[in-house]
Order: structure tokens, then C-alpha cells, then sequence
């Protein structure tokens, strides 16, 4: 009887779940893309090393050492793309996917000269797990492409990444370790707690998936020009419900909340604003919070920081920065040549 090696079961779980990434509900498609393909990654890279412990299989072993280059950059442009708009995320995938694969090659051709490859592999870990912090600490309102009420969650998940990474390294540096002082002794049962502890996750993962996946597309029964009517009749209700009760100033809103108040699913109402507006809901009830910043730039003395935290938005890089690609200018240039305020 041919027995599994729990890296091997490790890369079933991987292989299970890289498809059902491709069907997140983030915000953005791009997301959903690098985490599928995190994964996938991952599947492989579990299966070289079950070949290897679990069978003795050698012949890949060169390829099997580079491949974790790509576990850092792979997670953190899958987050980045929350923040970013397509050009900027075009540029830095080029970057972070270029350099990391430039490595893998130089560490394979050289791999009889150079064979420490887990100092690069270490740097890569470390480099990441700093780049995922950074952009946590931005907070959920840097996340301007994610879904509204995912842009919180996403900010701890950053979090749980960079943690991810910080295991990998400790993983991975104890068992080079043990090829150095003990020629490999203990590396089979390291591998095994590694994998044990990646299948943990990997069932964790699964259980907390439904709720960020999107649902299956099926072909729409309503005839289009009906459709498209529903879709700006719902988008206007929205609007008109949000003018009125301007809950868009609260800063934790979520796009159940605003769904509640309208008595429907909110994947239709998303659907409905990227529809008729062609944008998420972030970035949807952000143009509100705009609206009403602008009015408070006109119309009082408020400091910039004051109408920010009036606004909704939570930091100020982020309200900086949406407020430039609305309004071409800083809030403070905005006040200075709009109807500035009087003292009464």
C-alpha cells in the first residue's frame, strides 16, 4: 500500500482551493488572480517536497529550492491590488514577479556554485513580511478597489500574511540549520510539522471562503434593456437613501449595512453599482464622502484634518489621495481657489 506523504496532502488541499480563489469576491479580479496563483504555488511546491522526503525523488530539487521566491511577492501584489489602479499595478507586478524571477534563474544556473540559496530565500521572506506591515499600516482606506466591507478585514489578513511568511522563514531556516549540523537527520519530521501546520491552514481557509465568494455566473433571464433598468433604478435608490440618511460618514460602513436599508441581497446592489456607475462600492460611497468634504472645505473654517474625520474617511494619506484624483488639487489648493469660507 502506497502511503501519502502529508506534503503531498498538503498540495491536494492547495490544488483544491487555487481554483476557488479565482472566484473572490474582493473587489478586484487582479486579487483573486494572484491568490490563485499563490496557491497554485503552493500545491507545487508541497508536491516537490513530498517527492522528495516522502519518495526520494531528487531530480527537482534545484527547482523546488527557488520556488518559495515567489510565495512574497505573490501575496503581497495579491493585496496590493486593493490599492492600486491598473498602471501602477501593471508596473509594480513587472517589478516584484521580475525580480523574483531573475533570481530563481540566477540561483539555478549557479546552483553548483552557489548553494546557499536559503540566505536569498530568507531575504525574500523578510523583505515581504516588512512590505505587508507597511501596507497594513495605511489602513483599510488605502484598500480603495476593495469591496467596502472587505477593506477592513483585508487590513488584519494583511496581518495574518506577514505572519505566514514569518513561519515560513522560521520553517525554513530550521531546517537548513538541521542539513548543517545534523546532515539532514530531523529534516523529515520538520517537513511533516510544516505540513501539518500548512493543512491547518488550509482547512481554515476553506471554512471562512463562502463569504468572500463570488457567485456562479449564470446566463440572466431578463432581457437586457429590463436588466439595465432595474440595475439604475437600484443605484438611484441607493443614492437617494444615502442623501438622506448620510451614513456614508460613518467610517465602518459596510455594503451589508446599505443593502439592509434597502431590503436587497447585497450582490445585487454591487452588481447594480458596477453596472450603472461603473465602480465598486468603495469607491461609490467614497464620491459621497468627497462631495460632502468639499462642501465643508467651501463652506467652514474646519481644519483639513477636521473635514477629513467629518467625512468618513479614516487616514489622511487616503483622503489625500482620493480627493487629488477627483478634484485635480489638494483639499487645501481646493479651499484657496473655491468659495472659500468667511469668518462670519
Amino acid at each position: 500500500m502506497i502511503s501519502l506523504p502529508l506534503p503531498v496532502l498538503a498540495a491536494v488541499l492547495c490544488l483544491v482551493i487555487a481554483p476557488l480563489m479565482l472566484r473572490l469576491d474582493l473587489g478586484r479580479r487582479s486579487a483573486a488572480v494572484f491568490f490563485a496563483l499563490l496557491f497554485a504555488g503552493f500545491a507545487l511546491q508541497s508536491l516537490l517536497v513530498g517527492l522528495r522526503f516522502g519518495y526520494g525523488i531528487e531530480d527537482f530539487i534545484t527547482f523546488q529550492r527557488v520556488l518559495p521566491l515567489s510565495v512574497g511577492p505573490l501575496l503581497y501584489l495579491g493585496f496590493l491590488s486593493l490599492a492600486l489602479p491598473a498602471a501602477d499595478l501593471r508596473r509594480h507586478a513587472a517589478w516584484h514577479l521580475g525580480v523574483a524571477l531573475v533570481l530563481a534563474l540566477v540561483l539555478s544556473l549557479f546552483a553548483n556554485i552557489y548553494r546557499d540559496f536559503d540566505l536569498v530565500i530568507s531575504a525574500s521572506y523578510l523583505i515581504y513580511i516588512a512590505l505587508l506591515i507597511r501596507l497594513s499600516r495605511k489602513g483599510p482606506d488605502h484598500l480603495i478597489f476593495a469591496r467596502l466591507d472587505i477593506a477592513r478585514p483585508a487590513q488584519r489578513w494583511m496581518l495574518l500574511g506577514a505572519g505566514l511568511l514569518l513561519i515560513l522563514l522560521v520553517l525554513d531556516t530550521a531546517i537548513a540549520l538541521n542539513f548543517v549540523f545534523a546532515r539532514g537527520n530531523h529534516a523529515t519530521a520538520m517537513v511533516s510539522l510544516g505540513s501539518l501546520m500548512l493543512i491547518g491552514l488550509l482547512l481554515l481557509i476553506l471554512t471562512r471562503m463562502p463569504s468572500v465568494l463570488a457567485p456562479e455566473q449564470s446566463a440572466p433571464t431578463p432581457a437586457p434593456e429590463r436588466a439595465a433598468s432595474d440595475e439604475t433604478d437600484l443605484e438611484q435608490l441607493a443614492r437617494e437613501m444615502l442623501i438622506k440618511s448620510q451614513i456614508y460618514l460613518d467610517p465602518d460602513l459596510s455594503v451589508q449595512r446599505i443593502a439592509r436599508r434597502l431590503s436587497v441581497p447585497e450582490r445585487n446592489l454591487s452588481a447594480a453599482i458596477n453596472q450603472s456607475q461603473g465602480m465598486n462600492m468603495s469607491q461609490y460611497v467614497n464620491g459621497f464622502r468627497l462631495d460632502h468634504a468639499a462642501r465643508l472645505l467651501r463652506e467652514t473654517n474646519d481644519s483639513v484634518t477636521q473635514v477629513m474625520s467629518q467625512s468618513g474617511f479614516l487616514t489622511r494619506s487616503n483622503f489625500y489621495r482620493e480627493f487629488q484624483r477627483v478634484y485635480r488639487q489638494t483639499p487645501a489648493q481646493y479651499r484657496d481657489t473655491g468659495a472659500a469660507p468667511t469668518d462670519g
